[in-house]
């Protein structure tokens, strides 16, 4: 599990996640800080201390590494001072990752992953994992968006897996947009074709026979996918969605949707890509 850290309080929230989850899944902790390639040895803000920029990124991850294995005893960690552009090293590092944790694109922002995590959602091969803010309490619920899409399918299984790790439950979350002609107020009248609650009982069957002891449960709520999936991020530890879906919320696309839900989530994110897409 790679995580990359800047310094930041955000980053060192996606620190903490990682740890944890690392430690639930029995992954080693990659702890990764990028520098530039044209940064110079002896910054002016080293003067004081004489370190050279080196042996500064050296100690922040000594620092941090110290740090995980505190919070999860016996936690086997690494940690690596890589060279080159921020999201490009990143995206290198996922390809031989379980994940990448990155902090804060919304209300706690990393001073660098920030920005890092918007350019690589969608784009890494792994999932990647952006978090605000260390927990602050735990709920016991992780939640997949779901819209029958292929990158949906993988994120629900990354979902599931997240909740037998975790020991809790897995709420699937179908969120349906209704038109913007609609006569009827969000929430009453007609709901709008598609999947329907029967039929994602249908296609969750085999998820559940493979994770029986896995407590899942279907709500398919009216209204914007950004502002369903944020509101059920108010009492969930995780909340996870495919990079692409088909259009609506049917819509953990990329762009305005996905982008808004990493803004506005109150607890971390997981966006996933299915295995073999490549664009």
């Amino acid at each position: 599990m790679v995580v990359g850290i800047d310094g930041s309080p955000a980053s060192y929230a996606a620190l903490e996640w990682a740890a944890d989850d690392a430690a639930r899944r029995g992954l080693v902790v990659r702890i990764v800080h990028v520098r530039g390639p044209w940064t110079t040895e002896h910054p002016l803000t080293a003067a004081s201390d004489h370190q050279t920029l080196t042996e500064r990124c050296e100690a922040m991850l000594q620092q941090a590494a110290t740090r995980a294995q505190q919070q999860r005893p016996g936690l086997e960690v690494t940690t690596a001072v890589v060279v080159g552009a921020v999201a490009e090293r990143l995206k290198h590092e996922g390809h031989s990752a379980d994940t990448v944790v990155l902090g804060g694109l919304g209300r706690v922002s990393g001073r660098v992953l920030g920005s890092v995590g918007r350019a690589l959602t969608g784009r890494l091969s792994c999932p990647l994992v952006i978090v605000h803010e260390p927990a602050r309490q735990l709920y016991g619920e992780v939640v997949a968006g779901f819209d029958g899409s292929a990158d949906a399918e993988a994120a629900l299984e990354y979902a599931l897996e997240q909740a037998q790790a975790r020991g809790a439950r897995l709420r699937v979350l179908y969120g349906l947009q209704p038109p913007v002609q609609a006569p009827h107020p969000v929430g009453y009248g007609p709901i709008p074709d598609g999947i329907h609650g029967e039929e994602i009982e249908q296609r969750l069957t085999p998820w559940r026979q493979k994770c029986p002891e896995v407590e899942v449960t279907v709500s398919v709520v009216a209204g914007n996918p950004v502002t369903v999936l944020a509101r059920a991020s108010r009492q969930a530890d995780l909340v996870v969605v495919g990079s692409r879906g088909l259009g609506g919320f049917a819509s953990a696309v990329l762009g305005s949707v996905s982008r808004g839900i990493l803004r506005r989530a109150h607890c971390p994110v997981a966006v996933i890509r299915r295995p073999g897409r490549t664009s």
